[in-house]
């Protein structure tokens, strides 16, 4: 494809001199921005899939893929229901769950909550918090037991056997007129799901607790049902499948209609973001038009020599092609390095300048998580390097065949 005195001019061309200085400067700046444009695009790229994928898992590890509420305020008699979404293929668990607010208070110091009421013996359905606890034997664990986001307990100074009250907005009659519900638990254990939306204002109760916390009248009354599956490919048909069963007397969502603001929000800011990093690209790709040109300007005696010595204006282009190319090649390839290894080491580096700078750089409340992910996707960067690489190919062709159609003739006159 390319002889090899075409290849050996091209790299001579690349080689700096003293008289085109200005020149090199340029080319090395095409190659950076290029390395940089590179690199960027897949650390970020990696870093919103990493950031998507945890909170997705998490969200699941945590909340069924389905939920399933009726229509009135509580959700009665639920048993029947329960057993026949059990039998749906793909179906793994089926969960009933109560979720109220309240206010817990620990000493003189008290906390706002959400409160979940579930069976103890469900937690394993729950991967994320039953992954996260230190004693998995569930046969420990009370009625009136309570596990806690370990900020919260960090925050409010509790440990492991403290007593707790929680405070709910219903109100019960007293001697002394009217005061919120409270109930008072024991903390079994605290966990860490690594989402700080839960780990700063989560605590699960047992199901009958919840119950008498937040008055419910009947035993086997709840707020919802959560509905695990095993793949979430077809949870589409296990909707109408739940549907057909509840004869429209329950309201069903998926995980995706409970997140959808935020779910969204990550697609639309990760479009956004590969669209103003590849301008990165695009201006190297453009320094290297830049440098290409001024290049062929400076070397149009070299040209009119080789053409006068029997190059062909196919073999002038060529030479010129490669030049610019190999800035594109080189500068994909170092970046392509650069971001792959930065994103194998992101919490590290994180670590790093955190402990350099003596700043938190990735705050778990604002970011949810509290550790920085990053997942390399290697179809995507693949794309990144075509693109690249694409950008680089349009970049370079039009100086070399600007360089092809320098007259020797009209050079050499002059000389």
């Amino acid at each position: 494809m390319f002889s090899q005195l075409e290849l050996l001019i091209a790299f001579r061309y690349l080689k700096s001199k003293r008289s085109e200085g200005f020149i090199s400067i340029i080319a090395g700046f095409s190659l950076v921005g290029i390395i940089l444009g590179v690199a960027t695009l897949i650390i970020v790229m990696s870093v919103m899939n990493g950031f998507r994928t945890e909170l997705i898992d998490r969200i699941l590890g945590l909340n069924g893929h389905i939920g399933v509420y009726e229509n009135q305020n509580d959700f009665n008699d639920y048993e029947e229901y329960s057993v026949a979404i059990a039998e749906i293929p793909d179906v793994m668990a089926v969960t009933p769950q109560i979720e109220g607010q309240g206010l817990m208070v620990y000493n003189t110091n008290a906390e706002g909550v959400v409160v979940r009421g579930i069976r103890w013996l469900d937690l394993p359905a729950r991967k994320q918090l039953f992954s996260s606890l230190k004693d998995k034997n569930l046969e420990n664990y009370e009625e009136d037991g309570i596990l806690i986001g370990y900020r919260l307990a960090k925050k409010l100074n509790i440990t492991k056997n403290d007593y707790v009250s929680i405070l709910t907005p219903q109100m019960q009659v007293t001697a002394f007129g009217s005061v919120p519900k409270q109930k008072r638990f024991k903390v079994i254990q605290t966990f860490n799901v690594g989402m700080f939306e839960y780990d700063a204002g989560f605590v699960f109760v047992s199901l009958e607790s919840a119950q008498s916390l937040y008055g419910y009248k009947k035993q086997n009354s709840i707020t919802n049902l959560e509905v695990y599956l095993r793949s979430i490919i077809n949870i589409e048909k296990i909707k109408n499948r739940i549907k057909s069963i509840s004869s429209n007397n329950l309201n069903i969502t998926d995980w995706v209609d409970r997140n959808a603001s935020f779910i969204n929000a990550l697609n639309v800011e990760r479009n956004v973001m590969f669209i103003i990093l590849t301008l990165i690209i695009t201006v190297a790709a453009f320094n290297i038009i830049s440098s290409m040109i001024m290049l062929v300007n400076s070397k149009t005696s070299d040209i009119a020599v080789l053409s006068a010595m029997g190059a062909s204006k196919t073999n002038i282009m060529k030479i010129f092609f490669i030049t610019g190319m190999s800035i594109g090649v080189l500068g994909t390839i170092i970046g392509t390095l650069i971001g792959v290894a930065f994103c194998e080491n992101i919490e590290k580096i994180r670590l790093f300048l955190e402990n350099f700078t003596k700043n938190e750089l990735f705050s778990a409340e604002i970011y949810y998580l509290s550790k920085m992910p990053a997942l390399i996707d290697p179809l995507e960067v693949l794309q990144i390097i075509i693109l690249s690489l694409f950008l680089s190919f349009f970049a370079s062709v039009f100086p070399a065949w600007k360089a092809s159609r320098i007259l020797p003739a009209e050079v050499l006159r002059y000389e």
